[in-house]
């Protein structure tokens, strides 16, 4: 029989988790920055590595990784290309090199002391199982703060897709709004690490836009679109899942994969 009391917060975490990714997955993908994930990533991994080290343990870690994030996030957003000479994803590939090293070299740390590094490891793979009514207040949380931003500056937001540079040039705080958007980035996608994990959180904020931009187009539509299909990648992954015993997070981005290939298909077919 199933125990709602138990599973109802796993659901709702998925579809919360898949449905703020997918709104992400957005702009990430329309600023053509896919590699962000992949950077924030191991910066909430140190973070959380070298929490786990001062002696801080289960949930508790989410503090040291979200610093590690956002840390990270900051020199990103208040970096100009046009006075430093490199792009946003050389930036990126710089800061993603010294957080990697950073992880690695704490993971390395845990055998030379002697402790335990599960509860790290577990954040590389994720587990909605474990997901409860305080981690899916969290997601919520993280999820209307990024909604509120889109909603506050999304004409701000729609220059910077198209040209930080032009934006900042038309009188708008270009650097501001993104470095806002890069810190939320990075707390949205920190909180949601114990739903895909953090080595593959990477596809859950390029698939759904991806799909998405396969049938519409412009930014409202795709949007909507988006958000659905992180949805439905984050609750039909965790029920696959269930039924076939496989790993939560890989089954929810396999899911969101199949979704742009049966975009892919349907654009085609459409045409």
């Amino acid at each position: 029989m199933l125990d709602l009391a138990f599973w109802a917060p796993v659901m709702a975490g998925g579809l919360v988790a898949g449905g703020s990714s997918g709104l992400l997955s957005v702009y990430i993908v329309g600023m053509r920055i896919p590699f962000l994930g992949v950077c924030v990533a191991h910066a909430a991994l140190a973070g959380a590595v070298f929490g786990a080290l001062a002696g801080i343990e289960g949930p508790m870690l989410l503090l040291p990784a979200l610093a590690g994030a956002v840390v990270t996030a900051l020199p990103l957003g208040l970096a100009d290309p046009r006075t430093i000479h490199m792009d946003a994803n050389v930036i990126m590939g710089l800061l993603f090199s010294v957080t990697m090293g950073l992880a690695f070299v704490g993971f390395g740390l845990f055998g030379v002391l002697g402790r335990s590094d599960n509860d790290v490891r577990s954040l590389l793979w994720g587990s909605l199982t474990y997901c409860r009514w305080r981690d899916v207040g969290l997601m919520l949380a993280a999820a209307a703060a990024l909604g509120l931003f889109v909603l506050a500056f999304g004409k701000e937001m729609r220059a910077i897709l198209f040209s930080r540079t032009d934006a900042q040039a038309a009188g708008i705080r270009a650097t501001a709004v993104w470095t806002g958007f890069l810190i939320l980035t990075a707390v949205l996608m920190t909180v949601n690490f114990q739903t895909v994990g953090g080595l593959m959180i990477y596809s859950l904020i390029t698939n759904p836009a991806a799909a998405a931009f396969q049938l519409v187009r412009g930014t409202g539509r795709a949007i909507g679109l988006a958000v659905i299909f992180g949805a439905v990648s984050g609750l039909g992954g965790f029920l696959l899942s269930a039924v076939t015993d496989l790993p939560s997070g890989a089954v929810i981005v396999l899911l969101s994969a199949l979704l742009v290939a049966f975009s892919a298909c349907a654009r085609r077919m459409l045409k």
